[in-house]
């Protein structure tokens, strides 16, 4: 980790925010990487980048991964991290219409570091595969997304959790399309964890308590095919897992209709889906913790 100033600490490990217009990244334009101030991960391309008018440098799109999303003290905005060492980095916003991609990470500079195209260490070119190695992926369909990712990420060593379609025909669909026509998508949640605070078993049983896993191609008054209790398995222990958690409710007297399959392409759903209750502050009204295990 990198020594930091205590201008650096007020904002990446105090969370405050550097004047407007006063950045350095602000009105930036060179071809390049930027990377987190305090521990070098790679956080965004400088082809996301483009002049939001804010006074702070603007990304729609970060490395995957490389960000984390978290509900601001404040309840109404939502912070980003830096997903390896939770450098505080600014603010997401959504919704406003600047970009096609339709958001704005809204970032200090104060928390970054640039490095030119062609330039990146060898190091630093290895971080993606570190992050990568240091975690694991878990896939779960259990009715209406914005439920199942409001509950699941509340788990600590939950790194990022997105809502999305998975299970289908058809590539990159729509929520009009996996809603109305045959495409065999389920809506789901792809959630990256980190493997060493919480293990997929307790992710498994966290999602079996959250949703009914009785209820064939529905949950509450959610009904169609997309609706569906089924748990994608990345990895041949995940599948043992998931098995023998079916095995255990079933013994206690549990009618288990959910499907256990090979994770295929997820596709992420819109971004309006992203974070539902959280930006709506509403609560789910088909899931519910419920004890079974």
């Amino acid at each position: 980790m990198k020594k930091l100033t205590p201008e650096e600490k007020k904002v990446i490990l105090m969370k405050g925010t550097e004047p407007a217009y006063s950045g350095k990244y602000y009105l930036f334009n060179e071809k390049g990487d930027y990377i987190c101030k305090q521990c070098g991960a790679l956080l965004y391309h400088s082809s996301a980048k483009f002049d939001s008018g804010s006074g702070w440098p603007s990304f729609d799109e970060e490395i995957p991964e490389a960000v984390k999303r978290v509900p601001d003290p404040d309840g109404h905005r939502t912070e980003i991290t830096c997903a390896k060492c939770g450098a505080h980095l600014g603010h997401v916003f959504t919704g406003e219409g600047l970009t096609s991609k339709n958001v704005r990470h809204c970032v200090n500079s104060i928390s970054l570091e640039f490095t030119p195209k062609n330039e990146l260490s060898k190091d630093l070119q290895k971080i993606p595969a570190k992050i990568n190695f240091q975690t694991e992926t878990a896939i779960f369909a259990g009715g209406c997304f914005w439920g199942v990712e409001h509950l699941m990420k509340q788990f600590p060593g939950i790194i990022s959790v997105r809502s999305g379609y998975i299970g289908g025909k058809t590539s990159n669909p729509t929520y009009e399309q996996v809603c109305t026509q045959p495409t065999g998508h389920a809506e789901a949640v792809e959630i990256i964890f980190d493997p060493h605070k919480v293990n997929y078993e307790s992710l498994a049983k966290r999602f079996f308590e959250i949703h009914d896993p009785e209820q064939l191609n529905r949950q509450g008054p959610d009904a169609g095919e997309q609706y569906r209790s089924e748990i994608f398995y990345t990895t041949p222990e995940q599948k043992e897992i998931v098995i023998k958690l079916i095995n255990i409710l079933k013994e206690k007297g549990f009618k288990i209709v959910t499907k256990v399959t090979p994770a295929t392409t997820f596709w992420k759903a819109e971004e309006y889906h992203q974070n539902y209750y959280e930006k709506n502050k509403k609560q789910p009204y088909c899931h519910f913790y419920s004890k079974k295990f």
